[in-house]
């Protein structure tokens, strides 16, 4: 969970540095508390903040946004320069259909980064997508690493996964952070 997740923490997490890869604009889903986004103020022209819960640190300084809303329907207005999603994507029903949205945001030359088990992704029989899944993200243009759980996209693009999203599990269990996460099914 991204609760009170530091700017600091992106890194490990994600694998990248946010101050040099958000150009002037950031949005970060599921951000929890918006700590992080706070210590990007006045580094990052645009940044946007969205979690379900709302419990945000403090007021946002001009530049920074926090919105309140399910991540499963919110829409960006205008392209970004990078897109992150720190285990926020556990949590989410249709996490392929975020992440084809998320990805459709991306400014030329934008990033699309985000924590991500391939193994949450399964078949409306029950068993992992595996290698279907992986297969299908990389012709859509995403890169997955299993060993790290991050999936990424550079833009501009409207990725399109070949998969129809059924429904998900919130009793599937633990998933590799040890938090209970979601799975989802897909025909």
């Amino acid at each position: 969970m991204n609760r009170e997740r530091g700017l600091s923490s992106y890194q490990r997490e994600l694998g990248i540095d946010v101050l040099a890869s958000a150009g002037r604009s950031w949005v970060d889903l599921c951000c929890g508390s918006g700590k992080a986004l706070l210590e990007a103020a006045g580094r990052v022209e645009n940044v946007t903040g969205v979690d379900l819960v709302g419990h945000f640190h403090s007021a946002p300084p001009p530049g920074v946004r926090f919105v309140t809303a399910s991540v499963d329907t919110w829409e960006l207005d205008g392209p970004v320069d990078l897109v992150t999603c720190v285990h926020g994507v556990h949590y989410v029903g249709d996490k392929l259909g975020l992440l084809e949205r998320a990805a459709s945001w991306l400014a030329p030359g934008g990033l699309l980064v985000a924590n991500f088990e391939a193994v949450s992704i399964r078949l409306g029989d029950g068993l992992a997508a595996g290698r279907r899944l992986t297969k299908a993200l990389r012709e859509a243009g995403f890169s997955y690493d299993g060993r790290r759980h991050r999936v990424r996209f550079t833009g501009p693009g409207r990725p399109r996964l070949p998969f129809t999203y059924l429904g998900a599990d919130d009793q599937a269990g633990p998933n590799y952070t040890g938090q209970p996460a979601v799975h989802s099914y897909y025909d």
